[in-house]
């Protein structure tokens, strides 16, 4: 109770941008729940951290007695102080042309990306209301230049980014600050498992919705990769989301991330020439080119 540090909790802390972010604001001195799926992704949190304290903590945003376990565990700790920040990060993307993603699938990518970031910030708005705390909304820059076969991922961010706009205002009488943080070419180290998860979603597809997609799909895919192999370290994520809990006066969006107020511009203009662009940029047939 008598803690005097910054408390913040976030999630999907495993690897990528959660992880980083956990570091740097331990770093920073603060008091940091990791939110992780298995005990020795925490062990390991731990045992990198320097400066602060973490906390591990499991959390499964899909499990509601992980919720509710984590959310007494702060309140406990933080009792009449309450918990300085939120990090809604935990999340994941699958790619795959809109006309063959299985169902069930889609409904977890929202039940995921969406309804669990709900839960978790319903679930901790008692606390965060004591603090005055501040809420982040980790979506991507996608949702304003959705890539072709990324229709999933950026359906599920796009309603993160709704929940964070509607929050923002709910919650301004208390004080509670919702800043949306839009990553855009990061290396997390997740192309493999994207690829992998691509691969499992259209091998149920039948063999003839699978050739509608084949070629360039798979040039999609590469173009990905290569970029992601490419793009800025976690840490320059993890930098921008520390920044929004911590200014005095928070931007409402932060970009982040190579290539990020590029593609920002681009989705300013007018769909056609967007379009022309992606078609250019992940190899796409041109319009008609295919038509029966």
């Amino acid at each position: 109770m008598s803690c005097a540090r910054k408390h913040t909790l976030v999630t999907g802390c495993s690897s990528g941008i959660g992880r980083a972010t956990v570091l740097r604001l331990a770093a920073a001195g603060q008091h940091v729940y990791a939110g992780v799926r298995k005990p020795e992704d925490g062990e390991r949190l731990v045992q990198a951290a320097t400066g602060g304290t973490v906390t591990p903590v499991m959390l499964d945003v899909t499990d509601t007695g992980h919720i509710a376990a984590a959310a007494a565990v702060i309140d406990g700790h933080t009792g009449p102080g309450g918990l300085d920040g939120l990090v809604n990060n935990a999340g994941y993307g699958l790619a795959c042309p809109a006309e063959l993603v299985p169902l069930e699938s889609f409904r977890r990518q929202l039940e995921v990306n969406v309804t669990g970031q709900l839960a978790v910030t319903q679930a901790m708005l008692p606390t965060l209301r004591r603090a005055a705390g501040r809420i982040v909304m980790v979506g991507t820059i996608g949702v304003r230049f959705s890539p072709p076969f990324a229709g999933p991922l950026d359906a599920a961010k796009a309603g993160l980014t709704a929940l964070g706009d509607a929050l923002r205002q709910e919650l301004a009488p208390w004080g509670i600050r919702v800043i949306v943080v839009e990553p855009a070419t990061i290396n997390s180290g997740a192309a493999d498992k994207v690829t992998r998860d691509a691969a499992a979603a259209m091998a149920t597809a039948t063999p003839e919705g699978r050739a509608l997609y084949a070629d360039a799909f798979t040039a999609m895919l590469t173009v990905l990769e290569r970029r992601e192999a490419n793009g800025s370290p976690p840490d320059v994520a993890a930098a921008t989301i520390a920044r929004a809990l911590t200014a005095r006066r928070p931007r409402t969006v932060y970009l982040s991330g190579k290539d990020s107020r590029r593609l920002a511009i681009l989705s300013g203009l007018p769909a056609p020439m967007t379009d022309m662009a992606r078609r250019r940029v992940f190899r796409l047939p041109a319009p008609g080119s295919l038509a029966l």
